[in-house]
């Protein structure tokens, strides 16, 4: 008989994961081009273009500020700051390859039951936003059916109903299935509205001008940039989510650092585009500009007899693929969603069941079905209270969503602070002084983000970032009583590199 071997640590954690049963993800590779989807998916660049951007020209937003026709500089601005944030995540991204990877970023630096509670609130932030995307799906199709053809066919909360069911559908049969119809969702309404705004900046000849990139130009000097840019994060906010497919990704430790960054590269391409654009296209007035605040985007595609550079049958191919970017946003922040409810439960910081994986697919039922559950339940609650959000002369489906999407945004970047509190402390790999730089802009923009989340924003939606802060508490006392077991990459050799803890 030979020398018996003493075990390695990794060697002892992986015998206890077979006895303990730690669940585990189907064995789909994602490629590059699977994981940049997810990333872009959920951030949803077109239906920034169409609802976001007069935030950060300040025509709309609660505090009467922002960066007028020097939007495009102010997008520029947070999206250094966002890279920074994708230079952190990307340092973690070569060392964890777990689902629900972006708790264990923050574990690194500030402990394991930190970590935790960030996972509760980095996760209630995506369902918020999953859910009140799916209700505001459902009354747009509703209200453009009725509007251009009037032809609603059916009412809103039937149409959110059939987005869920479609939803659980494409979550339950694979998570390339849902990359690849991101893809499709996400390029196809970018490489239409990328061709509009092109057409647009065409147009214009030599009326287009860099007066949009002086700082001199805006309202209030760099105050009104300021505001811009911490409106501009919200943007951005999802860029990270390809982190989350790490343990469903071939060569995770190279592709996933790439898809972050990348991802921040090219939809700031863009977003700068599209941000110019819409200020050019008025005649880099504000005043015009605000006069189509509800939906710049469309109001640059109406006939020319009405201000834009269009006509009737160009609106509505910009409200069919705004829709597609909506559902593209929908199933980009399912998956992130249900990959970090599985990994909590497998850690058993939330109940074991919702661990559950289809033996067929691989895919994570159980989490997909809490999912699908609490979407159906805001439905009902936005059906059936009519109240509960209510903002003056704005659809309830819309007031919904602001909530939901105030409080998603609001608990995400609250996530990106701890991350880069983390990073100050974390282990890292190469360049520790580059991380450190990155930490501290990470810090400083999160920080003004969440200034920007509450100054003079009015109730209801106000409380939506108290509420997530409320529930982050909640978190914290879950954590302390729930002790869970040992995460996942510490006892599964393969969901961490050898340079990892």
């Amino acid at each position: 008989m030979g020398r018996l071997r003493k075990e390695t640590p990794v060697e002892v954690e992986s015998i206890k994961a077979g006895e303990t049963g730690y669940e585990r993800l189907g064995g789909t590779r994602l490629s590059l081009i699977d994981v940049v989807a997810q990333s872009v998916g959920f951030m949803g660049p077109v239906f920034s273009a169409a609802f976001v951007f007069p935030l950060i020209a300040g025509i709309v937003s609660a505090s009467g500020k922002g960066a007028g026709i020097t939007s495009p500089l102010a997008v520029l601005i947070a999206a250094v700051g966002v890279f920074a944030l994708g230079w952190i995540v990307a340092q973690h991204a070569r060392r964890i390859h777990a689902a629900g990877s972006l708790y264990d970023y923050v574990s690194q630096g500030l402990g394991e039951r930190v970590g935790a509670a960030t996972g509760w609130l980095y996760y209630s932030g995506t369902i918020m936003l999953t859910s009140g995307l799916v209700v505001l799906i459902g009354g747009y199709l509703h209200d453009t059916l009725e509007a251009e053809f009037n032809a609603p066919i059916m009412p809103g909360w039937l149409w959110s109903v059939v987005v869920t069911a479609g939803l659980f559908l494409v979550l339950y049969l694979g998570v390339r299935l849902s990359t690849r119809a991101q893809l499709t969702l996400a390029l196809v309404s970018a490489a239409v509205v990328g061709a509009f705004l092109l057409y647009v900046i065409a147009k214009l000849g030599g009326d287009n001008s860099l007066k949009a990139f002086d700082p001199s130009q805006a309202p209030d000097g760099w105050s009104g940039i300021f505001f811009g840019v911490l409106y501009g994060v919200l943007i951005f906010v999802g860029f990270e989510t390809a982190a989350n497919l790490g343990e469903e990704t071939a060569n995770p430790e190279r592709e996933i650092p790439r898809a972050v960054l990348l991802t921040v590269v090219v939809v700031t391409v863009f977003y700068v585009i599209a941000a110019y654009t819409e200020v050019a296209g008025f005649g880099f007035s504000l005043e015009t500009l605000s006069s189509a605040a509800a939906a710049p985007l469309f109001a640059l595609g109406a006939p020319e007899s009405a201000g834009g550079y269009g006509g009737t049958g160009i609106v509505r191919l910009l409200e069919l693929v705004v829709l597609l970017d909506m559902l593209a946003v929908a199933l980009g922040a399912s998956v992130a969603s249900t990959r970090g409810v599985f990994a909590l439960a497998r850690d058993r910081r939330i109940p074991a069941p919702l661990a559950a994986v289809s033996r067929r697919y691989g895919t994570p039922v159980g989490a997909t079905v809490f999912l699908g559950a609490f979407t159906v339940l805001l439905i009902a609650v936005n059906e059936l209270w009519d109240g509960l959000f209510a903002l003056p002369e704005t659809p309830h489906y819309f007031a919904m969503f602001s909530w939901c999407s105030t409080f998603g945004a609001f608990a995400l970047i609250v996530v990106y602070l701890l991350l880069s509190v983390g990073a100050l402390r974390g282990p890292v790999d190469g360049n520790r002084a580059g991380v450190v730089v990155a930490a501290l802009v990470g810090i400083a923009l999160t920080g003004a983000a969440i200034f920007g989340s509450v100054y003079k924003v009015t109730s209801p939606t106000v409380l939506a970032p108290w509420y997530a802060l409320g529930w982050f508490a909640l978190g914290i006392v879950v954590t302390l009583a729930v002790r869970g077991r040992a995460p996942a990459r510490r006892v599964l050799p393969d969901l961490s590199s050898a340079t990892g803890e």
